[in-house]
């Protein structure tokens, strides 16, 4: 898709490409959101559904072939140098102190057939990365997308999805889902996405807040999903599979492909017969989020804000208390908001283990918001919050320049 628009972190990007390779004659700008997930964490790698939107937020990258076969330099406004690597021997990427996503990326590219040659490159970034806002998904989606296009053959939005996804987990080693990269690619301007993450099917539902706003609230502590924590609960969610189904088959049932093909009602009748209450727990969050992201799009549907507001922290405890993924600055940004009268829900978003809380707040209140939260967040841990005021946008594009 290809959009003209005015937009200065486009010049920043272009200028920087300028500063570093010489000039811009012939450079192509593509860019990619990062994301926010409304409901359904921790469980895109259990099969189930979950409910994120895009970002106005994201990664821009400038892009020009180099005339060479086989090298590939690029640079970011946000790291000093140039990183290069060679096609032929790619693999030694993953020893770059930055650019391994970039690489992985064009590594899936080379292995669908895609005849990539070297090529200059300038990332700029307006996501705050350790966020949990998914500033990886959105290097690796807008990689995807320029480089592909670039080089003359296009990848769809699923593809560039599960591009980069395959590059997270086998060249970086993050055992990650599918729904960050989908929700970079795919996402479409004032609507989330209900998306089947077994399937990889999604539909598109609007998301009216009324006179309301989202805020996210970071915890200024850095997250890190390559992290021992996120692999550590795949493994979890892993065991807990193998319970379910070594249940359902004492009980002459079928086994299941993943967690959340579990209903409920399996959930309620299984769970007492695991004897780990780690693996229970983590079992608990994952089928029972999975019934609240479809209750949470029946609520947005219904214009029910309220009661959506309530079921994110219903979601926030259980990932807080049976899943384990929150810590000390998540939870004390989560109880600041508890009190505050012109927010009506609140619940960490992203990886866990530090990043954000999305907020549902009223748009009058918003200034009294920040500083009620500051004051309190501050108070229990000593760091700092930042706070954005988001919108929802478009997924991947080129921009005409």
């Amino acid at each position: 898709m290809n959009k003209k628009v005015s937009n200065p972190q486009i010049d920043c990007v272009i200028s920087y490409f300028e500063k570093t390779f010489g000039d811009s004659k012939g450079v192509r700008v593509f860019s990619a959101p990062g994301r926010v997930n409304l409901i359904g964490e921790h469980i895109d790698y259990c099969g189930g559904f979950v409910f994120p939107a895009a970002l106005t937020l994201g990664t821009y990258i400038a892009i020009r072939p180099n005339g060479t076969k086989d090298t590939v330099r690029m640079a970011a406004t946000t790291v000093d140098g140039i990183r290069s690597f060679s096609l032929s021997n790619i693999d030694d990427a993953k020893a770059l102190d930055w650019g391994s996503y970039q690489a992985g990326v064009v590594k899936e590219l080379l292995l669908l057939g895609i005849p990539v040659g070297g090529f200059d490159a300038v990332f700029h970034s307006t996501i705050p990365f350790g966020a949990g806002l998914s500033s990886s998904a959105s290097i690796e989606v807008s990689t995807g997308l320029a480089v592909s296009t670039v080089f003359g053959a296009p990848l769809t939005g699923k593809e560039l999805a599960l591009a980069g996804q395959r590059a997270e987990n086998k060249f970086c080693g993050v055992n990650c889902g599918i729904m960050d990269q989908f929700a970079s690619a795919m996402g479409l301007e004032k609507h989330a996405i209900l998306l089947d993450c077994a399937s990889v099917t999604h539909k598109y539902v609007p998301l009216d807040l009324g006179d309301n706003v989202l805020v996210l609230a970071n915890t200024c502590k850095k997250h890190s999903l390559g992290a021992s924590k996120y692999n550590e609960r795949r493994k979890e969610v892993s065991v807990g599979l193998e319970e379910m189904n070594r249940i359902a088959k004492s009980r002459g049932r079928a086994e299941k492909p993943n967690l959340c093909a579990f209903g409920k009602d399996e959930l309620r009748q299984y769970a007492p017969e695991i004897k780990d209450d780690v693996i229970r727990k983590r079992v608990m969050h994952v089928v029972s989020e999975n019934e609240r992201v479809k209750e949470a799009v029946e609520l947005l549907q219904g214009g029910k804000l309220l009661e959506f507001g309530a079921l994110l922290r219903d979601a926030n405890q259980s990932i807080r208390y049976l899943y384990e993924a929150t810590g000390e600055e998540l939870d004390a940004i989560f109880d600041a908001t508890l009190d505050f009268d012109g927010c009506i829900g609140s619940r960490m978003t992203g990886g866990g283990f530090g990043g954000c809380t999305v907020n549902i707040v009223k748009a009058s209140a918003v200034e009294n918001f920040k500083k009620h939260v500051a004051e309190r967040y501050t108070g229990a841990t000593g760091n700092i919050p930042e706070f954005y005021v988001c919108e929802i946008g478009n997924g991947a594009l080129e921009t005409q320049i």
